[in-house]
C-alpha cells in the first residue's frame, strides 16, 4: 500500500493508543484514590474520561476515511475491521471505568465499610489496569510486539481477575449476612466491582481482535 496508507494507519494506532493511555490513566488514579479516599482524585479520573465517546467516534470516522479513500486489499481491510470493533471496546472499557471512578466515590461517603475488602478490591483493579497495560504496550509498538506472547499474558489476568472478583463476592455476601440494614448498599458496591472485572473481559475481546488482525482467519477462533 501507498505511504499514504501507512501514515493514516499509524495515525489510527497514534489516536487508540491515546484513548488507552487516558483510561488506563484514570483507572490508576482511581485505584490510587481508593486508599486513602481522595475526593479530588476521583473527580481527576472523572476528567479525563469526559470525551472518551467522541474520542471513539473520532476513531471510527478515520477508520471510515481510510476505507473510502484507499480501498484496502484484504489483509489491510481485516486490520481496519478489526480496529473498527476495538474502538468500541476500548470505549466501553472507558465508559465502565467513568461509572467505576462516580460509584466509588459515592460508596466511600456511605456507610458501607469497605476496608475489610480493600485489599481484595486492590488486586482486582491492579490485574484490570495490568491487562489495559499490556494492549496499550503492544499499540505502542505493534512491530516489535509478539502479539501471542502479549495475549497469553491479558489471558493470565482475565483467569486472575475472575478469581478475585469471586473472592469479592463471598466476602460482600458474608457483609449483607452481617449488616443486614446494608445489604442495598453493598449489592450496589458489587455492582461497581463487576465495572472493574468487565473492563478486563473486554480486554481479552481486545486481544482477540489483535490476534485476527495479526493472523487472519476467523474471529470466531480467537473467542
Amino acid at each position: 500500500m501507498s505511504t499514504k496508507y501507512n501514515n493514516k494507519i499509524d495515525e489510527i494506532r497514534g489516536l487508540i493508543a491515546t484513548l488507552l493511555e487516558s483510561i488506563v490513566s484514570a483507572s490508576q488514579i482511581s485505584l490510587n484514590s481508593f486508599i486513602p479516599i481522595s475526593q479530588d482524585g476521583y473527580k481527576l479520573a472523572l476528567e479525563k474520561l469526559n470525551n472518551i465517546e467522541l474520542q471513539g467516534d473520532t476513531i471510527d470516522n478515520e477508520i471510515i476515511k481510510t476505507f473510502a479513500l484507499f480501498g484496502p486489499e484484504a489483509i489491510e481491510l481485516r486490520s481496519l475491521v478489526a480496529y473498527l470493533k476495538m474502538t468500541n471496546e476500548i470505549v466501553r472499557i472507558g465508559e465502565g471505568t467513568r461509572k467505576y471512578a462516580r460509584r466509588m466515590r459515592d460508596h466511600s461517603q456511605s456507610e458501607c465499610n469497605l476496608e475489610p475488602l480493600s485489599s481484595t478490591i486492590s488486586q482486582l483493579h491492579k490485574s484490570t489496569i495490568k491487562a489495559l497495560e499490556y494492549i496499550l504496550e503492544c499499540f505502542k509498538d505493534l512491530e516489535q510486539c509478539n502479539i501471542e506472547d502479549y495475549y497469553r499474558k491479558i489471558m493470565v489476568e482475565e483467569s486472575k481477575n475472575d478469581d478475585i472478583f469471586s473472592i469479592l463476592e463471598k466476602e460482600i455476601m458474608t457483609l449483607i449476612i452481617e449488616e443486614k440494614e446494608l445489604s442495598p448498599e453493598y449489592v450496589k458496591v458489587l455492582g461497581t466491582l463487576r465495572k472493574l472485572e468487565r473492563s478486563c473481559d473486554r480486554s481479552v475481546n481486545i486481544a482477540n481482535l489483535m490476534m485476527y488482525a495479526k493472523k487472519g482467519g476467523e474471529l470466531s477462533l480467537y473467542r
